[in-house]
């Protein structure tokens, strides 16, 4: 009876929190250990397909850099890096799009129809929804880095986009952008996430990562920072907390919310019902950054 009555009270702490977000979209990316690990994937889709039943529209924006890797080595090539960047010759474009749109992406869309839900994949043709421009990367003295088919993105597909959603159906879109002569750009899905939650002027956007979120000595996980603001961010920067991998999340975080996305959060994809626990409790499970 205890636990039918916690159950009970769940829901009803979850209850104002459907309401308040009902028909706001929430920008979810996908990447890392959560995407690798079939239970934690279909956990983090599961809380997807229960949000898009009690009224929140999610989108889905995905990477897939282990199993890129993966591709590349079975084709004789090396992944390499420069600044947590790709370097994308056409060869290494090629492997990213096939990986991403027909593998990741149809495996993603397969899952959540198999969940009874709906989804969508929002990549190729007229449906095609990033679209972008090349970018170089400075080096240490300033001069320009040509990593290849690397982009940014300039324009999200909105109209439709929204069109799928008022539907109830989840839009699921790879981090793969087309440049004006629809030539292909492999684009950081971090920053990939945060552009779609700024078109789409989001209510909120999650990043789900391999850790609990910022974490002030990233050896406690009891050091957890469950708030923060933009202020705190940039002082954490500066002190040397947060850097690395989690440096160009919060920097995504943070050109989402100055860009009038509301919420963004970081959390930790490979606990169970992460993103429910983080959206829909007091508490939350992960990293809260508001402006």
């Amino acid at each position: 009876m205890e636990n039918a009555i916690r159950h009970a009270e769940l829901l009803i702490e979850a209850l104002s929190y459907i309401r308040a977000f009902r028909d706001k979209l929430t920008v979810i990316k996908l990447g890392g250990s959560a995407m690798e690990d079939p239970d934690a994937l279909r956990s983090t889709l599961q809380d997807v397909v229960f949000m898009e039943t009690v009224g929140m529209r999610p989108i889905l924006v995905h990477g897939g850099g282990k199993a890129i890797d993966r591709a590349m080595h079975r084709a004789g090539l090396v992944p390499q890096k420069i600044q947590g960047r790709r370097v994308t010759d056409e060869a290494t474009l090629k492997i990213v799009m096939d990986v991403l749109q027909n593998e990741i992406n149809a495996d993603v869309v397969r899952q959540i129809k198999a969940l009874d839900g709906q989804a969508v994949p929002l990549h190729t043709g007229v449906l095609q929804v990033l679209f972008g421009r090349k970018i170089t990367l400075p080096d240490d003295q300033g001069r320009p880095l040509d990593l290849g088919r690397v982009g940014t993105i300039t324009w999200v597909n909105r109209p439709l986009i929204e069109n799928f959603c008022r539907a109830g159906t989840v839009p699921v879109i790879p981090c793969i952008a087309l440049d004006d002569q629809g030539l292909g750009l492999n684009i950081n899905a971090d920053t990939a996430a945060a552009a779609v939650a700024i078109h789409m002027q989001a209510e909120k956007l999650v990043l789900l990562t391999d850790t609990p979120g910022i974490l002030r000595d990233r050896q406690d996980p009891g050091s957890l920072i469950h708030h923060t603001d933009a202020q705190q961010c940039l002082q954490l920067i500066e002190q040397g907390i947060i850097d690395s991998g989690m440096l160009p999340k919060v920097e995504a975080c943070l050109d989402s919310l100055r860009a009038g996305v509301k919420k963004t959060h970081i959390i930790d994809g490979r606990v169970r019902h992460s993103l429910l626990l983080e959206i829909y409790t007091d508490v939350g499970v992960g990293t809260e950054i508001v402006l």
